[in-house]
């Protein structure tokens, strides 16, 4: 039976995934900063949940967390990150942007970093990150978030190449980077290929147990990242 830790537990992909995992018999320990939302999950499965309530903005607390996981499960398999805020702040408000950053950068790197070494003593181990294709290029109305995102991305492929190192070459990591799914987290008024929550997580979690190194969600945003991979950023600056 897998030991898995998912933070970013409460609602959303990450609540979603750890149903998901439960329904397959894996212990999880769960962390988000409402507590109800995560006793709610453990009372339908007492025997598989752990709950540790947390704000990964707190990296001290972050740090605390995962060593006490750690120390009730002996040994993880995979480490799911879910956390995340994002604003549509096109007048660069700092309290948001600093949000977004203390979330989305400085809170998962920690996270990040606390996995990856786990995972290299244990010679072992899966770390998943869930970042956006708001990865992939800059926007005007959510520079803090986009920037965040392809932060995500660089640090998870910088620890993809780590991984190189690794005797056992049985540490993997997965970077899900979803387009606009029917969550809290959708930013805009205007989304289009909307994905509903059931649809995108059964295509993370299969991206996750075939171990892929990047998963689009749905598959055709891949499409999407290919064209605004190559966009000049004059063209984008008329139209995004």
């Amino acid at each position: 039976m897998k030991n898995v830790i998912v933070f970013g537990a409460t609602s959303g992909i990450g609540k979603a995934l750890t149903e998901l995992l439960l329904k397959e018999g894996c212990n999880v320990a769960i962390t988000g900063r409402r507590i109800a939302a995560l006793e709610a999950i453990q009372q339908q499965y007492p025997k598989q949940v752990l709950i540790k309530q947390n704000d990964i903005q707190n990296v001290i607390e972050v740090e605390k967390v995962f060593h006490e996981i750690v120390a009730v499960f002996g040994t993880v398999d995979l480490v799911i990150q879910s956390s995340g805020v994002g604003f549509i702040n096109s007048k660069l408000h700092w309290e948001k942007q600093e949000q977004t950053i203390n979330t989305n950068v400085l809170g998962c790197t920690k996270l990040y970093i606390l996995a990856y070494n786990l995972f290299k003593e244990q010679q072992y181990g899966h770390l998943v990150g869930i970042s956006s294709i708001a990865a992939i290029r800059g926007n005007r109305s959510a520079p803090d978030y986009f920037a965040s995102k392809a932060y995500q991305k660089a640090y998870l492929e910088s620890l993809y190449i780590k991984t190189k190192s690794i005797k056992s070459q049985q540490v993997f990591i997965t970077d899900i980077r979803p387009g606009f799914i029917d969550t809290a987290m959708a930013l805009g008024s205007v989304l289009f290929w909307m994905v509903p929550l059931e649809k995108a997580t059964k295509q993370i979690y299969n991206a996750i147990k075939k171990k892929k190194r990047v998963a689009y969600i749905s598959k055709r945003w891949q499409l999407i990242a290919c064209v605004l991979k190559w966009i000049p950023a004059w063209v984008l600056r008329k139209i995004v």
